[in-house]
């Protein structure tokens, strides 16, 4: 019997005297190991949303509630004192913070803060959609001049245009003497990338090419995306993290409407989470990036003042729209007859556009209201008509909110609020003119990072701009196109 408790005794200690070894040797092999499958999630998406602000901890929504409508009859506005307690709070980080300063003084083409590999997918995937078509073997225009590159459709198709700017942006990195953002660059060895990109024009595969044409009985949008998955299935890359750390955009609500199951463990960057599962799109890997604005951006010189804006309330859009957007067919018949608000249907065909732009640079406030979707281009549009945005979504996620406090230039109200007969009025009208110019200045001062354009801003005249607390922070490069 002493024996077998002696055997038993002794078999005990060498599993604990092997577990102990095997444990220290997978913690000095995690230590030692520099794949970038190693960078946290978390600072990924934060790499890729606001190009690195100078703290590597997002202030995330799900956390702190920054972006949850307020209750009943509550402005939402954040009080002066919770302002500073934020920023006393952030007193203790200054050491840490000085550090990480020091390391992005290096964010340059030399020394990114981001490591992009991309694909050199055929043409078809992305500028072949444009009809561009390079000399043989060719799979990219030549970016270092602008006029040989092919324009991306304008009227609605151009508010899904990321993922043209963001391939120019990322060609432009490796290419002498043209503008770029400074936190990405693209590498050619898969090995040494923090990120896989995949370069195909999803959004504007849906828009031009899902409708078949002639004897066609697949289109091209989805014969595009079945190739796409085969061909990413058949990378080491994609098979090496099985797609985790490969970026696609999707931002379209209907685009990748056939491989989107096949690719959905990919980062993807959408406008919303509206029409995906939440097992197939998430806060917790995706990206929400901004629409691109169909108005035009009004000078920061010649933004009007409250008194000039005589249209106290202002929308302009589809009325009757499904689901969640059945709000504005409501809304529709509460405030059409109420004086100082415009509210009618509108499209950009004629002269909408225009219309929409003066109408919206003559407003205090600007409604946003869910449609069929959580998200619209009009609560861009009014950003940079420097109109106070009326956000009336429940369900929206916002790009870049992990640094960009909403609250300070724009007013959340619930559906079922802005339902109720006088309640928004009431509201809208209760905000004074101090209240109101100091959104309007905040305004005009975040208008820059929803801005589109090619060849990107120079890295020595990059923009930074200051939270509340006077952090300085980096502008939005890569997702957020200042190009």
């Amino acid at each position: 019997m002493s024996e077998k408790i002696m055997f038993h005794s002794r078999f005990i200690f060498y599993v604990m005297i092997i577990s102990m070894f095997l444990l220290v040797l997978s913690s000095l092999f995690l230590l030692q190991f520099s794949s970038h499958s190693l960078i946290p999630r978390s600072v990924l998406e934060l790499i890729l949303v606001n190009n690195a602000s100078l703290y590597f901890m997002p202030k995330l929504k799900r956390d702190q509630n920054v972006l949850t409508p307020y209750p009943s009859g509550d402005l939402n506005f954040q009080s002066q004192k919770s302002r500073e307690s934020n920023c006393q709070a952030s007193d203790s980080s200054k050491k840490t913070s000085s550090a990480v300063q020091k390391m992005n003084v290096a964010s340059h083409p030399v020394h990114p803060l981001l490591r992009v590999f991309m694909y050199d997918l055929p043409p078809e995937f992305h500028f072949g959609l444009l009809g561009w078509k390079g000399s043989l073997n060719q799979t990219w225009p030549e970016v270092d001049n602008p006029e040989g590159i092919p324009r991306y459709p304008g009227g609605l198709n151009l508010q899904h245009s990321i993922e043209y700017w963001l391939t120019l942006d990322l060609l432009s990195s490796n290419t002498v003497n043209v503008g770029h953002s400074c936190s990405a660059i693209r590498v050619q060895d898969s090995s040494q990338a923090d990120v896989i990109f995949v370069p195909f024009f999803s959004s504007l595969s849906y828009n031009r090419h899902s409708k078949l044409h002639g004897e066609e009985k697949v289109s091209v949008n989805k014969m595009l995306q079945h190739k796409l998955v085969q061909f990413l299935m058949d990378q080491k890359e994609w098979k090496r993290s099985g797609g985790k750390d490969h970026l696609i955009i999707a931002h379209h609500p209907n685009s990748l409407l056939d491989a989107r199951k096949k690719l959905g463990s990919a980062m993807l960057v959408l406008a919303d989470f509206g029409r995906y599962p939440p097992q197939l799109a998430n806060i917790k890997k995706d990206v929400i990036a901004p629409y691109r604005h169909l108005v035009g951006t009004i000078p920061r010189a010649k933004s009007v003042s409250y008194e000039e804006r005589t249209t106290l309330v202002y929308f302009q859009g589809a009325i009757y729209r499904k689901d969640g957007g059945a709000i504005r067919q409501e809304l529709y018949y509460l405030l059409k007859e109420e004086k100082d608000v415009h509210f009618s249907f509108g499209s950009i065909g004629g002269n909408g556009i225009n219309q929409a732009s003066h109408g919206m640079a003559l407003s205090k406030f600007c409604l946003n209201i869910a449609g069929d979707t959580p998200s619209s281009n009009r609560l861009f549009d009014a950003i940079v008509s420097h109109c106070v945005p009326v956000i009336i979504s429940d369900e929206i996620e916002l790009p870049f909110e992990d640094v960009l406090d909403y609250s300070e230039f724009s007013v959340f109200v619930r559906a079922s609020d802005a339902v109720k007969k006088g309640y928004l009025l009431n509201l809208l009208r209760s905000i004074k003119r101090e209240e109101w110019n100091k959104m309007w200045e905040r305004l005009k001062e975040i208008t820059p990072h929803f801005e589109y354009k090619y060849p990107s801003q120079d890295c020595a005249r990059r923009e930074v701009f200051e939270d509340h607390c006077g952090n300085a922070k980096l502008g939005f490069d890569w997702v957020r196109f200042s190009l």
